[in-house]
């Protein structure tokens, strides 16, 4: 999606969940029966449990290929730390996965770990460390926001001192890092998939979340979505 701003207030904001319905149900008239039947099917993969967090990501390819993993393994959000370089999806690598992503961008690495940590997110920092754990091994009992550096020189310390605990993905080869998007890939596996397995774990969207959801991916294939959205509000008398 589009970059989603944290300060301000989500359009469907205070609607309630039957509102919410009336709104989906008028959008979706104007697209096709697939798209909505996609939509239906995938948003019950999506998960706000696992996020991603991007520290100054310098090659706009790589910042997009994680997009495009986060996509395919159904996480949500990403939150991008801009301290030297822009955050600026590549159309070619990311292939469309921005509009179905949201993306939040952050001045500092403090404001993005504050932020997090007030929505209930352990942050984890991913670290080649002797001492940490195994991305397999991790802990998936709470959210968990993974964050990743540059390509250059890794995370800053500001990012290693404020997080709450750090991973690695085990290696074997004379190389001694993945390159940023292959680590985020890889570490999206492994999380995703333990994290679905295990029942106890209260991952998926509930349906008000799902329904936003789909609302906001409405926008996404409507053209002049945003306009259309205020029309048919006031059709409804909303």
């Amino acid at each position: 999606m589009p970059e989603r701003k944290i300060d301000i207030q989500d359009p469907f904001a205070g609607y309630t969940t039957q509102q919410k319905q009336q709104l989906y149900e008028a959008l979706a008239e104007l697209y096709s029966e697939n798209k909505r039947q996609l939509f239906d099917r995938l948003v019950q993969y999506r998960t706000r449990h696992i996020a991603v967090v991007l520290e100054d990501i310098y090659q706009s390819h790589n910042a997009s290929a994680v997009l495009r993993s986060c996509d395919c393994f159904g996480v949500q959000d990403v939150h991008v730390v801009e301290n030297r370089n822009q955050f600026n999806p590549a159309g070619d690598v990311a292939v469309g996965s921005s509009k179905w992503v949201d993306y939040y961008k952050h001045a500092d690495i403090h404001s993005a770990y504050n932020y997090l940590h007030s929505k209930g997110y352990r942050i984890v920092a991913t670290l080649p460390h002797e001492n940490d754990t195994m991305i397999g091994d991790l802990d998936l009992s709470q959210p968990v926001a993974l964050v990743f550096g540059t390509e250059l020189t890794g995370l800053t310390q500001e990012a290693i001192d404020g997080a709450d605990a750090y991973v690695k993905i085990p290696m074997y080869g004379f190389t001694e890092s993945f390159n940023i998007s292959v680590c985020a890939a890889l570490s999206l596996f492994s999380t995703t998939e333990r994290m679905r397995r295990d029942t106890s774990i209260d991952w998926q969207m509930n349906d008000d979340e799902q329904l936003t959801q789909k609302l906001h991916w409405s926008l996404q294939v409507i053209r002049d979505g945003e306009h259309v959205l205020e029309q048919v509000k006031q059709r409804l008398k909303m």
